[in-house]
Formats: C-alpha cells, structure tokens, sequence
C-alpha cells in the first residue's frame, strides 16, 4: 500500500509499500492489510501506527480526520500530526494538545453560537420595531 498523510495545508507524510496501518476510528482500532476491501472511516485522535519491511513499525500522533482506501491508496487527511518513535511521549501530546484542541473547538463554538442567536434576536427585534 502507498500512505500519504495531508494537513490542512501540507504534505506531512508519504510511505510507498506499506505492509499495515492501524488506526484508530470513531468506532475502535482498525487494521489495514494491502488486499483489504476500500473503505473510509472518521479517525479520533490518537496513534496512527504502520509498518514497512525498510523501517519497521513508525508511529505517528494523529488529530481528527479521516482515512480513505481506495486499491492500494490510503490517504489520512488530519488536522495535526507528530511522528515520534516513543509511544509514550506521543500518547502524552495526544492528550496535551490534540484533546486540549478540541475542548477550545468547542468552546469557540459555543460562543459563536450564542453570539449568533444574539445576533438573530437583535435583529427579529428590529423588525418588530418597524
């Protein structure tokens, strides 16, 4: 399999004759093998973890994203990625940033969405008025 991994603006990473991939999906962990069927799956962050005859096993810290397989392609598309070789320290930036990511994702949100219902109801407000 060929691996590519994308950031929103960049290449992070290429891999051509990947052996196998686990991911890990909204839905559990998920493994790749070069002949397994096409697929697309919603990944959480977490360890990102494949393996080449060269190099041996690589892992990579991963944000949100998503995964396609499409023949021997695979594309993760994420937001945030580090690659290390200490799955210890890649579990703790997991946890520092990408989880501390999406608590302020949410929390711009939530403030947007009730900087928007202001703004809906200052203008229903203003309609009343005329």
């Amino acid at each position: 399999m060929d691996l590519k991994i994308l950031l929103p603006f960049s290449v992070f990473m290429e891999k051509a004759r990947v052996d196998r991939i686990v991911v890990e999906t909204v839905d559990g962990s998920l493994g790749l093998l070069p002949h397994r069927l096409d697929c697309v799956a919603a990944l959480v962050p977490g360890i990102l973890i494949f393996e080449t005859r060269s190099e041996g096993e690589i892992y990579v810290a991963v944000d949100e994203g998503i995964l396609v397989k499409v023949s021997a392609q695979v594309t993760v598309s994420v937001r945030n990625a580090v690659e290390g070789t200490n799955l210890a320290v890649l579990h703790e930036t997991v946890d520092r940033e990408f989880l501390n990511l999406d608590e302020r994702a949410k929390s711009i949100r939530r403030t947007m969405a009730k900087m928007e219902s202001g703004l809906i109801r200052r203008f229903i407000e203003l309609h009343h008025e005329r």
